[in-house]
């Protein structure tokens, strides 16, 4: 099995702070996000690969496992091992459960790992079972048998979560593949969780999605809306009256002129809405490009200004 290095995938280095891995992650995501990379199958993978470093590094308990195993093995980026004689089960059917490897598996997902130093790696596909006792124990006399709780998690677009969706997972929980239908409400955010019934699957329990709202042409924070807006020089220094895509409809929006770059416009209940009904603010973050080819007047133009 082939060592997975998410220090290395995400271009952090091991003492990087949370607020480090957060920003490499949304960099990289924004990059290899398949909205702007269709059909693209090399991004596709390289998008798996960022969602699964940092779905590990920015969880502090998975981090401690992750860090514990490569520390006391010295294991590098791409380095083959056999699980095996480490302590963890060999036995995976290489399908991609759950979207994660078969190395993230290992540790996660319920591998059989026996060393005591590596305890609590329990679940399966990215489950974890939240219950210190199965599903047919019983916590007091007369009472009903506990229900299992099964965890996983779900990346969701701004748009998506904005809009509400349903999707279709595949999972493995106690070594049966089970598809699941999970719908997401309109509104959510960042670390709700969806409750998906059990007894549909024929499960001794419930599964809890938690989402992950990633962010893509939008930045979401709290409930206002980042978006950025790239302008000419030429349209910075002038103003110009713009048509902006927002999540309910377009406006048009008027740049005032000599705007500066990274300065923000505010725009008023367009913004993100919860499972509440609250309502956030869309700011337009503009960023000043300068065109990569310009010919004949435009050309002379800007030789002159040089001349200045």
């Amino acid at each position: 099995m082939e060592y997975k290095d998410y220090y290395k995938i995400l271009g952090v280095d091991k003492n990087a702070t949370d607020a480090e891995i957060k920003k490499e992650y949304r960099k990289l995501a924004k990059k290899y996000h398949p909205d702007v990379n269709q059909n693209n199958e090399a991004a596709s993978n390289k998008f798996k690969e960022i969602n699964e470093a940092y779905e590990v590094l920015s969880d502090k308990e998975k981090r401690k496992q992750y860090d514990m195993f490569g520390s006391n093995y010295n294991f590098s980026g791409g380095d083959n091992f056999d699980p095996r004689n480490y302590g963890f089960s060999a036995s995976y059917s290489g399908s991609d459960m759950g979207g994660f490897s078969d190395f993230f598996n290992m540790f996660f997902g319920g591998s059989g790992k026996t060393s005591s130093h590596f305890s609590g790696f329990s679940g399966f596909d990215g489950f974890t079972n939240s219950n210190a006792y199965s599903g047919n124990s019983y916590s007091g006399f007369g009472r009903q048998p506990q229900r299992q709780k099964y965890e996983t998690s779900l990346n969701l677009s701004v748009k998506e979560a904005y809009s509400g969706i349903e999707r279709v997972l595949y999972v493995n929980i106690n070594n049966s593949p089970k598809k699941i239908t999970v719908k997401i409400p309109r509104g959510i955010t960042t670390g709700k969780k969806v409750k998906v019934n059990g007894d549909k699957y024929k499960l001794d329990g419930d599964i809890y999605v938690k989402i992950n709202v990633i962010n893509d042409e939008y930045r979401l924070e709290g409930l206002d809306l980042i978006k950025t807006v790239s302008l000419y020089p030429w349209e910075a220094y002038f103003g110009i009256t713009k048509v902006i895509e927002t999540l309910n409809g377009n406006v048009r929006v008027k740049i005032p002129a000599k705007i500066e770059s990274m300065k923000k416009i505010r725009i008023s209940n367009k913004g993100y809405t919860d499972l509440k009904g609250k309502t956030g603010d869309l700011y337009l973050e503009i960023v000043i490009n300068n065109p990569k080819n310009l010919s004949g007047e435009k050309l002379e133009l800007y030789k002159k200004l040089m001349e200045k």
